[in-house]
Parts: structure tokens; C-alpha cells; sequence
């Protein structure tokens, strides 16, 4: 069962000299540690990663916040929780899905655990359910698939509060693709698989040390990704170079 919810020509010529001017001073700086930052482009289209399944969608109060451990997002609420079949100790934070219902599409990003739910149960936010059922039905037969998430720039690495040297723990956000993996070049130069916690971060208990850190993320479809992150900071998020691709 799903919770309870949750001129004148002269004119013109001015302004378009302007606009020029305005273009040519245009900088192309790339920011390093704000969080919701990174490199200039167009977000990436939404692509199929896998066959349509039945499911089931019910709804609740969604925040865009919960087991996943992301931060609310009250600008963009079509989000969802899964079932603890599908949630795979939060192996699913963060990927995307494309629900069809009776009235229409939505894509959602996994930010939640839902307790109880079985495989292929989606509960939705309130505000994605709307867009393609009537709330009043309460729970509906629907399809989904996973797709890739529309995102812009690449993508980020965020400190929990309370990461220290001898205590690291990382997440990793703002991902194209489902993240499978990620490691840290220890320093023996042995790249090391850091184990995922069902809160959604990769904890390396005995800590990371000082000083930068090398890491690599592996996506759903094998592609790595290689940064270096410039020491811990806890609750810090950095950009990292580039985003994951098909």
C-alpha cells in the first residue's frame, strides 16, 4: 500500500549592439564545488536502457528527499520511491524511469524506498501521478521502463557531513546513467571498490586519508569515469569532468 500523501529602428540597432557585446564577453569558466553547477550544454536526451514491464503506481507526499539521501528538490517533483525488490540497496538512487499510465507519460527519477512495495511498484510523487492518472483511482496498472536521465553538465560527487580522513563517504549525483560502481585509488596504487550503503553512499570506513583523492564511477553500461577530487570536504559537492554517455 502506497503512504499516506505525501522602437524604433535606432532602438533596435542599440539593442542589438548590445546583445553582441553582451555575447562576446561571455564567460566560459567552469565552476569547481557549487552544488547544481557544471559544464555549460544542453541536458542530454532521455534513451531506453531496457524493455517495458508491468507495473503498479500508487502515490505519496514526495519532497524529491528520502532514502536515497538526496537533497529535497521542490523545483522538480517528478520523482518516485520503488519497491525494495527494485531499490537493490539503493543500486537504483538516482536512475530514471518512463511510466505510461491511462492519461499520458511522465519520466521520474528514483530518490525513495517504498517499504512494502513489490517489484515493478512505483509510488510516485502526487505531482507525477496527476500527469498520468487520476488520483482518485488511487493505484493503477501502468508500464515502465528504465531511460537515462535528461541531466545537464556532468556529473558531481558529494561528501556526507561528517566525512573525515578515516571516515569517508561519498555519493555520487547528477547521473546520466544507473551508477554500478565506484573505487578510489588507494595509496598502494590499488584501485579499490568502495562498498555502497542502502542510504545511497559509498562508505569507506577506515577513510580516504588527506589530500586529493583519484576516483572512478562505473555506469550500468560499463563506461568508467576517472576525477580527481581535491581532499575531503564534508558536505561539499564537486564537478567532476565529463558525463557518462550511450
Amino acid at each position: 500500500m502506497h503512504r499516506t500523501p505525501h522602437a524604433l529602428v535606432r532602438s533596435s540597432v542599440i539593442v542589438l549592439l548590445l546583445s553582441l557585446a553582451a555575447c562576446g564577453s561571455e564567460s566560459h569558466i567552469e565552476p569547481k564545488t557549487e552544488e547544481g553547477t557544471g559544464h555549460a550544454g544542453e541536458a542530454l536526451a532521455s534513451t531506453p536502457l531496457g524493455d517495458y514491464k508491468s507495473g503498479i503506481i500508487t502515490f505519496y507526499d514526495a519532497t524529491g528527499a528520502g532514502a536515497c539521501s538526496f537533497d529535497a528538490s521542490p523545483g522538480d517533483l517528478d520523482v518516485t520511491a520503488i519497491g525494495e525488490p527494485d531499490y537493490a540497496g539503493s543500486g537504483a538512487c538516482g536512475a530514471c524511469a518512463e511510466v505510461q499510465g491511462p492519461l499520458g507519460t511522465v519520466k521520474v527519477r528514483i530518490v525513495d524506498l517504498c517499504p512494502g512495495c513489490a517489484a515493478s511498484h512505483l509510488d510516485l510523487s502526487r505531482q507525477a501521478f496527476a500527469k498520468i492518472a487520476n488520483p482518485i483511482d488511487g493505484r493503477v496498472n501502468v508500464r515502465w521502463r528504465y531511460v537515462s536521465c535528461a541531466v545537464t553538465g556532468p556529473i558531481r560527487y558529494h561528501f556526507k557531513d561528517g566525512s573525515n580522513p578515516w571516515w569517508t563517504a561519498i555519493q555520487v549525483r547528477n547521473h546520466a546513467l544507473p551508477i554500478q560502481k565506484l573505487e578510489w585509488l588507494n595509496p598502494e596504487g590499488k584501485w579499490v571498490s568502495v562498498p555502497r550503503l542502502s542510504y545511497n553512499y559509498f562508505v569507506q570506513a577506515t577513510g580516504m586519508g588527506s589530500g586529493a583523492i583519484r576516483v572512478r564511477v562505473t555506469a550500468s553500461n560499463g563506461k568508467v569515469l576517472e576525477d580527481t577530487l581535491p581532499g575531503i570536504q564534508a558536505g561539499q559537492t564537486f564537478s567532476g569532468k565529463a558525463q557518462f554517455t550511450l
